[in-house]
This record gives structure tokens, C-alpha cells and sequence, in this order.
């Protein structure tokens, strides 16, 4: 293979993982939805902090640091509750 489908490749998967990541986030801050305002963030945030492991934790800082509004409102209140993993 060549470098240049080599780094099309790796776009192409980072691309995918970035889009899970958003759409799960999205998906947990939609069931949140429905709960009183004051549980909200704390249980997205929980939900994240006990069932996604470090790695994708990562993943969801770099792309909310990189452009916020992939996620919706709940989730960007949520990541002040979300424990940040170590690099």
C-alpha cells in the first residue's frame, strides 16, 4: 500500500471513531433528556465515567476541545462531571 492510502485509511477510521463517539454521547444525553434538570448532567456524566473506558474518555475531550457543537447541550454540561484520563 501506498503511504497515501495508508494515511487515507487512518483519516477515514479516525473519522468513524470521532462519529461513534459523537453519536453515543448525543445518544445517552437524549435518555437524559427525560429526567429532572438537576440529574441531567451528573447521570451523563456517570454513565460516561462508569461504562466508557479511558481511551474513549480521550477521545470525547479532544473532539468537544476541537468543535464543541458536534454535542449537544447536555453533553457539553456533562464533561465539567467527566473524569478526564491521564494522557
Amino acid at each position: 500500500m501506498s503511504l497515501d492510502v495508508l494515511e487515507n485509511h487512518e483519516l477515514d477510521h479516525h473519522a468513524m471513531v470521532e462519529a461513534k463517539i459523537v453519536r453515543m454521547a448525543n445518544q445517552i444525553a437524549t435518555y437524559f433528556q427525560s429526567r429532572p434538570d438537576t440529574e441531567r448532567a451528573f447521570g451523563i456524566a456517570a454513565h460516561i465515567n462508569d461504562y466508557w473506558e479511558p481511551r474513549m474518555r480521550v477521545q470525547l475531550f479532544d473532539i468537544a476541545d476541537k468543535d464543541p457543537a458536534k454535542f449537544n447541550d447536555l453533553v457539553q454540561q456533562a464533561l465539567m462531571f467527566v473524569k478526564k484520563p491521564q494522557r
